[in-house]
């Protein structure tokens, strides 16, 4: 029986049909099926040095592209740096952006 594909490999394939062309963030051990997923992807990945910054450069991608901006934080204080674009990008009714 073939191998089968992992979570991180769906939500990149689903990316993937989204038109997704960057994704920002700090790598992080709650994500690393997801990272491993997008070493294979076109889609490229920019590494940042803080949360909030990736949550910001998503916002801008979205809102220069009209495609959906993708922010990847790892959980507790990762979430919690990049609450406040999140936060941003829903008070300016920004396109999508996937946290």
């Amino acid at each position: 029986m073939g191998a089968e594909r992992t979570a991180g490999a769906a939500i990149v394939a689903q990316l993937e049909r989204l038109g997704v062309r960057r994704a920002y963030g700090v790598p992080g051990e709650s994500y690393l099926e997801v990272l491993d997923a997008l070493h294979d992807s076109p889609i490229e990945t920019v590494v940042c040095r803080q949360e909030g910054g990736a949550g910001f450069m998503a916002l801008a991608e979205a809102r220069l592209t009209g495609r959906p901006g993708v922010a990847m934080v790892t959980r507790g204080p990762g979430a919690a740096n990049a609450a406040i674009a999140v936060h941003t990008a829903w008070q300016d009714a920004t396109p999508p952006t996937l946290v």
